[in-house]
């Protein structure tokens, strides 16, 4: 085990870690309280040898800023020659976990290390579940957020996006654009290739969409069945009409083969693309049924296409 010695007696300090290092542990000496907790988090003991009387600043102070600051729990084992009731409670308040007469004997130290011994591979144990748990509640989390077949963000997730993104634009009054897309004729696609085929047609477009974005704040979802949303943050409408123009262009020139469109012998996507100056308290629905109305107007104007709009507010600024 690791163990870190604090005490202000050479001798003391000789005595203890040649017993200590004869009986197979590391030790850290230092000197006072505020020694032991600056080595405190580099040492990372396992145990916390720890006098009681120390110039500066003394054990049971020590022990209290040590267990007021450290997310770990480490035993300490005050060190006293003085030991009676009243000692041992105020030691067990301050933080301690138990107490050894000084001068120790080295038989009494051997029996609490082999103690201390035990706790410590439980400890250790502890600490490798909970970051296996963590580590699943990451997993878990990210699972909660994501789609399962393309990897994007899935509707829910986009739905707490789009809610914070709008309270966002509104109280630093910048614009925020959705495009909403959707695979033209996907519907004929699956019912002539096969729901397999259907999938992995969902993936590479999914990914096109995902390669048009660059921002961190800008987020790349699966709205439902075939249609895919952007959420693209202090985006004005013509630069929102550009990345809506580039993803559908690259769609197309995946080539993927589409006998059963009326639009073209490929897959083809339409877009609605809607910018808005965000306003106290709009409700997400408001403005998806907006950017809804646009990719209709690209559906019944021939598909394959981009109708964009924009709030009043913004067309006004134009």
């Amino acid at each position: 085990m690791k163990i870190l010695l604090v005490d202000d007696s050479k001798y003391e300090c000789t005595v203890i870690a040649g017993y200590l290092q004869e009986m197979g542990h590391d030790t850290v000496i230092v000197s006072n309280g505020q020694q032991a907790i600056d080595a405190y988090a580099q040492v990372q003991p396992d145990i916390i040898l720890m006098d009681v009387i120390m110039p500066e600043m003394d054990g049971h102070e020590a022990a209290r800023k040590l267990r007021s600051n450290a997310q770990d729990w480490v035993p300490i084992i005050f060190l006293s020659a003085c030991i009676n009731a009243e000692d041992i409670a105020a030691g067990i308040h301050a933080g301690g976990d138990d107490y050894l007469t000084k001068p120790v004997n080295k038989i009494v130290l051997e029996a609490k290390m082999i103690a201390m011994q035990r706790i410590a591979a439980m400890r250790h144990r502890l600490l490798d579940v909970s970051r296996e748990l963590e580590h699943a509640n990451a997993e878990l989390k990210q699972l909660v957020n994501v789609d399962g077949l393309t990897g994007l963000a899935n509707r829910r997730y986009m739905d707490q996006i789009l809610r914070s993104e709008l309270l966002r634009g509104y109280r630093q009054h910048e614009p925020l654009t959705v495009i909403l897309t959707d695979v033209d004729l996907f519907k004929s696609y699956n019912d002539h290739y096969g729901h397999v085929a259907g999938d992995e047609c969902l993936k590479k477009i999914g990914q096109v969409l995902l390669s048009s974005v660059h921002r961190g704040g800008d987020v790349v979802a699966r709205y439902g069945g075939e249609e895919f949303a952007m959420i693209l943050p202090n985006t004005p409408v013509e630069g929102a009409r550009v990345i809506a123009e580039s993803v559908r262009e690259k769609v197309e020139q995946l080539s993927i083969p589409h006998e059963a469109s009326s639009v073209a012998r490929v897959c083809t996507m339409s877009a609605g693309v809607y910018t808005c100056l965000p306003q106290q308290s709009e409700p997400n629905d408001a403005l998806l049924q907006k950017v809804d109305r646009c990719l209709y107007l690209s559906k019944i104007h021939g598909r394959n296409r981009v109708t964009v709009e924009c709030c009043e507010l913004l067309a006004a600024q134009h």
